[in-house]
């Protein structure tokens, strides 16, 4: 039995990262109760793992991971303005936080297929989705919570939307960058992975939010705690890989 050091790597990262989040959380009373921050560290581990999983399923771990993260972060800061009933931030800060999941995007791409591959699928990402916000079409636009799960007419526009501008992205930063060959492939996996997912998280955001503002201050503490042995069990896996003298390569 073999394991490649780079998912070993990988494993032991998402173990101390769980570990962090899992020790914010029983640290509820002292970040603001109520008030404080944690109501968006909860969107941001939602939303995180939602799409990281879901990349990871089409695109790979390492894509999925980056992916991931800049997704939780811009997401969760955007749903919670949101919430709170602020106006629509402007020019710049739609540009940043497109900018943020174009970098996850090149992240990702990079590692799977080639980094000038990867820099030009992010930096597409990013005008395309600078351009939208300027359309109104925004992870906001259709801010409505709910206790159950809703697909709209404008969720399923705007997955089919994401569908087909990233496989022809795709295709065409395949063709830019010697990847002939594969650049149909490439097309129909990017454009069908971000479409599949937008669409199916697209639906479940309206519980999301809910939950993320009716979540009771005890399931929070246990929460964390569940974060955290899940974060142990990942960082021991390095350890049982040495003690079980499986080969690392």
């Amino acid at each position: 039995m073999t394991i490649d050091k780079h998912t070993l790597a990988l494993i032991s990262i998402v173990g101390s990262s769980l570990d962090v989040l899992g020790a914010l959380y029983l640290a509820y009373d002292l970040l603001g109760g109520e008030h404080g921050p944690l109501r968006t560290l909860t969107r941001a581990v939602t939303y995180g793992a939602f799409f990281g999983i879901g990349y990871s399923l089409f695109l790979g771990p390492v894509f999925g991971l980056a992916s991931g993260v800049a997704h939780g972060i811009t997401l969760a800061w955007e749903f919670s303005r949101a919430s709170r009933g602020e106006p629509k931030p402007g020019f710049w800060v739609d540009t940043g936080m497109s900018a943020i999941r174009g970098c996850g995007f090149a992240v990702g791409a990079s590692y799977s297929f080639g980094a000038p591959f990867g820099i030009m699928f992010g930096a597409l990402s990013t005008a395309g989705q600078a351009i939208a916000y300027r359309m109104g079409v925004r992870p906001t636009a259709d801010y409505k919570p709910a206790a159950r799960v809703r697909v709209t007419r404008f969720q399923l526009l705007t997955a089919l939307n994401r569908t087909i501008g990233y496989a022809i992205t795709g295709y065409f930063c395949s063709l830019v960058t010697g990847q002939k060959e594969h650049a149909i492939a490439i097309g129909l996996k990017a454009g069908l992975a971000l479409g599949v997912v937008t669409a199916v998280i697209g639906s479940c955001t309206p519980l999301i939010e809910w939950r993320a503002d009716h979540v009771p201050e005890k399931r929070m503490g246990v929460f964390g705690v569940g974060l955290i042995l899940v974060g142990f069990t990942l960082q021991s896996v390095q350890y049982w890989v040495a003690l079980l003298d499986v080969t690392i390569r």
